[in-house]
């Protein structure tokens, strides 16, 4: 069973993918662009940059995503996560405002409202040009690829949860 979550950062897409792996006892994966710059020993907003300037590491992600698919049972959680998982994989898509997803990461990284709103803009305008250029996708364009779409403003992580996991029950029972 593979299931895939994506959604733009602030959506809870790193938590609830843990939550539903946990849950359901699958291995988890979040590998990002964080994971990248832990490894190599250099800022996270270098990673960003250099990720600006070359396709490197978007293909360096991406294809350590797919190795990892290809392993088997597992929730991958990762903007592209949804595009990325072949069939069968159950694709969950999280959404949430702008300014929503602003005030939550706010909440986990601090700065004021108006920066985080203005660098949550600009990185949701430059992933998304990234994506079209490199692959072609438009990450505005989820319903045409996820199984199940979660409006995430007004619920919990574990609300959230428990949404996928019944989602993925029911597939099962079919």
């Amino acid at each position: 069973m593979i299931i895939a979550i994506s959604g733009k950062s602030g959506c809870g897409n790193s938590t609830v993918s843990r939550m539903v792996a946990e849950r359901l006892g699958l291995r988890w994966i979040n590998y990002t662009f964080r994971n990248i710059a832990q490894e190599r020993g250099v800022p996270f907003e270098q990673i960003l940059k250099e990720a600006q300037e070359s396709p490197k590491w978007d293909l360096y992600l991406d294809e350590r995503q797919k190795t990892f698919l290809e392993e088997g049972d597992c929730v991958l959680g990762s903007r592209l996560a949804i595009w990325l998982a072949p069939p069968p994989a159950f694709k969950v898509y999280l959404f949430a405002p702008l300014d929503v997803r602003a005030r939550r990461i706010r909440k986990r990284e601090g700065g004021t409202f108006e920066e985080v709103l203005e660098k949550t803009k600009a990185r949701d305008r430059r992933d998304a040009e990234r994506y079209r250029a490199l692959y072609g996708i438009d990450i505005d364009r989820y319903e045409e690829v996820a199984d199940l779409v979660i409006d995430t403003t007004e619920l919990t992580p574990e609300e959230i949860t428990e949404r996928i996991v019944g989602a993925v029950s029911a597939r099962k029972r079919r």
